[in-house]
């Protein structure tokens, strides 16, 4: 916008000179013969008295040079003929028949009409150059606070908008002449918080209701788990012991399931919650014998401190850890402990086929489940992973996997106190 302004100035500027010189250029000046004339005449009369012009020609300013172009009359001027000349002064002859005896000079009149019209219309260029100036000024100003900033304020607003900023209202002027379309913005914006605030409602209380359904599962899958304990007891047919068993390991698989939906929607509505305690590392082993169901882990020395966990929290992570062990690897399983600054490292390692590297930072997403674990067509949420990693965060620790050759390594950075 400001350059067409400033070329429309430009132009208008350039136009405005043009005619200038078209006008002074074509002015036509009739020059006053009789007068030339008449000066001639009296000079020639009035050699030896050249004061009576003064007399005779008030109005005309007259100079007089001799044969030698010096000035003769008025008197003390010292220019010369060549002098009046160079001014553009209209130059008469005066003789005497054949003999030459003087030139006499007067002001050219079109050279002096040409220069004040020159003046007059320079002077009206000029005032014509200020007032489209000032009128070019205005009206940028105008389309400037009017037209560009409403619509530059628009652009940041979308902008905001896009960045999820859906608080901050679009300020409107009343001198703006797009408040309408302002309006319509500023009531997208509203519409779109609404929306948003809507959609995390809907979303908080689907979290809410998987939540309570995980809870309530819980109490048919233990009474099954009770029946089937019941019957492994009364009944000593090997063939029902057998389905019992089948059923029990299907019941613990639904457990372990619902555990893990459960505690992640927990995490989802923030009520995870970790109560931590100063403890002896020695419960470490106590934990990971009981998640040791099939005795695959080998022993291992863990060095005496005193870490700061939630034992329960604990117990949580390395059953998942172990539970997926036994799932994709079913191999024995390495346990390493050490010191590491503030913090007790303990490394999980099996012998499986481990995980690709480019899946390694992916494992701990939630419902993540490599290719190679979708193709083997074994059960599984893609929760264990992701929980144990919240948790061990809450407990202000790390969960770390990684492959060392064969198989996956998951290390528990443990927060000692």
């Amino acid at each position: 916008m400001r350059y067409v302004s400033a070329l429309l100035l430009l132009a208008v500027t350039i136009a405005c000179f043009i005619g200038i010189f078209i006008i002074t250029g074509n002015h036509k000046f009739t020059p006053d013969i009789l007068l030339q004339n008449d000066i001639a005449q009296t000079v020639r009369e009035n050699m030896n008295d050249l004061d009576v012009l003064e007399k005779k020609f008030p109005h005309t300013d007259i100079s007089v040079y001799d044969t030698e172009g010096f000035c003769i009359y008025p008197a003390g001027n010292t220019s010369t003929l060549n002098d009046a000349r160079t001014n553009g002064d209209l130059c008469l002859a005066v003789t005497d028949r054949n003999r030459f005896l003087a030139t006499a000079t007067i002001s050219d009149p079109s050279f002096l009409a040409y220069n004040t019209a020159f003046k007059r219309l320079t002077f009206s260029a000029v005032i014509l150059f200020i007032i489209i100036t000032a009128a070019a000024i205005s009206f940028y100003i105008y389309i400037a606070r009017n037209i560009l900033s409403p619509f530059r304020k628009m652009k940041e607003f979308a902008g905001r908008i896009a960045m999820g900023d859906l608080d901050s209202p679009l300020e409107m002027e009343q001198s703006n002449m797009f408040g309408v379309f302002t309006e319509s913005f500023d009531i997208m914006r509203e519409e779109l918080k609404a929306s948003k605030a809507r959609e995390t409602e809907l979303k908080h209380k689907e979290k809410e209701l998987v939540a309570e359904l995980s809870h309530d599962l819980k109490t048919p899958i233990t009474g099954i788990n009770t029946i089937c304990d019941v019957l492994s007891v009364k009944v000593s047919d090997e063939y029902i012991l057998g389905k019992v068993g089948g059923i029990q390991k299907k019941t613990q698989q639904m457990e372990n399931l619902v555990s893990d939906l459960l505690t992640a929607s927990l995490d989802d509505l923030g009520e995870m919650t970790v109560n931590c305690t100063d403890e002896f590392s020695c419960v470490l082993l106590d934990i990971i014998r009981a998640a040791d169901s099939r005795s695959l882990a080998n022993g291992c020395t863990i060095p005496e401190c005193m870490i700061h966990i939630d034992r329960k929290r604990m117990e949580q992570v390395i059953g998942n850890i172990f539970s997926n062990s036994y799932k994709y690897a079913n191999t024995p399983i390495d346990i390493e402990c050490a010191l590491s600054g503030d913090y007790l490292k303990l490394s999980v390692t099996d012998h499986g086929k481990g995980v690709p590297a480019d899946e390694l930072d992916l494992i701990m997403n939630k419902f993540y489940r490599g290719k190679n674990i979708k193709d083997s067509g074994i059960d599984g949420s893609g929760l264990g992973l992701y929980i144990a990693s919240a948790l061990m965060a809450k407990m202000n620790g790390e969960l770390i996997c990684s492959c060392k050759g064969g198989g996956l390594t998951v290390t528990l950075m443990i927060l000692m106190s």
